[in-house]
């Protein structure tokens, strides 16, 4: 009975016998891609617009996005931006055997603005007594410093 039941366990195939295209290099390449070609749209940067804008799209069999729509946008052009660098995108072809799979993604794609620089000044101080010969009689006595600053 037991060499019965492991027979039938080695023969099970795998229940998800459709494969579905990836994206070639994983994750970290689909990001790096998505960097690579975002451009940030003018009107949503002199607006100061930061968001998440999500895509569903859908690619063929053969790898290439054939259906792009954007599910939730900010707007301001980022939604276009997004959809743009999706179409970019050409997946692997999946291996299912004669079978056309059509296969549904979603993803969201990150608009935030670049940081300025934050700007740094250097500067030195130098006191020097100022000369006690030109002083005015109104002044009281005492010291007095000229201050010299060089950015």
């Amino acid at each position: 009975m037991k060499r019965f039941i492991k027979l039938i366990m080695e023969n099970k195939k795998d229940p998800k016998f459709l494969k579905l295209p990836k994206f070639p290099g994983g994750k970290e390449s689909f990001q790096e891609f998505v960097k690579q070609h975002l451009k940030y749209p003018k009107e949503a940067f002199d607006k100061k617009i930061e968001g998440t804008v999500y895509v569903m799209y859908r690619v063929d069999g053969m790898g290439n996005v054939i259906e792009v729509q954007v599910t939730k946008g900010i707007g301001f052009g980022c939604d276009e931006e997004a959809a743009r660098v999706i179409k970019l995108m050409k997946y692997e072809k999946a291996k299912n055997r004669g079978l056309r799979v059509i296969a549904t993604m979603r993803t969201r794609i990150n608009f935030k603005l670049p940081k300025a620089p934050e700007i740094q000044f250097e500067y030195k101080t130098e006191a020097k007594p100022s000369n006690t010969a030109n002083k005015k009689p109104d002044k009281p006595a005492g010291e007095s410093y000229e201050y010299t600053i060089t950015f």
